[in-house]
């Protein structure tokens, strides 16, 4: 469920999907792209900006300890950077990390 750096490489650990990103993250969170069709574990559609909160703990590979239920997202952008990782946002301790819209509820 989460995603990190090596080098100039990004790295699922889940699905070992590597990738070189094209641009940084302030530049992508202020690009006008075409909108995705993106929805929560309710059926909300999400939009880039939004906040979630996850609905399950989530182990964070690569890192001690895991994200607890009910921690919030902020700055949600919508992609389609990574397989089946279809949202990203930031989330206080541990930065931008993508996620599955499946784990995720609307606040």
């Amino acid at each position: 469920m989460n995603i990190y750096q090596d080098g100039s490489l990004w790295i699922c650990p889940e699905c070992g999907h590597e990738w070189v990103p094209s641009s940084s993250w302030e530049t992508q969170q202020s690009e006008t792209e075409e909108e995705v069709s993106v929805k929560d574990t309710s059926g909300n559609i999400l939009n880039n900006g939004d906040s979630v909160v996850l609905i399950k703990d989530l182990k964070v590979k690569g890192a001690s300890g895991v994200l607890k239920s009910g921690t919030k997202v902020k700055g949600l952008r919508l992609t389609d950077e990574v397989a089946d990782h279809n949202i990203a946002g930031k989330i206080d301790g541990h930065g931008i990390i993508y996620l599955k819209s499946e784990f995720v509820k609307k606040v």
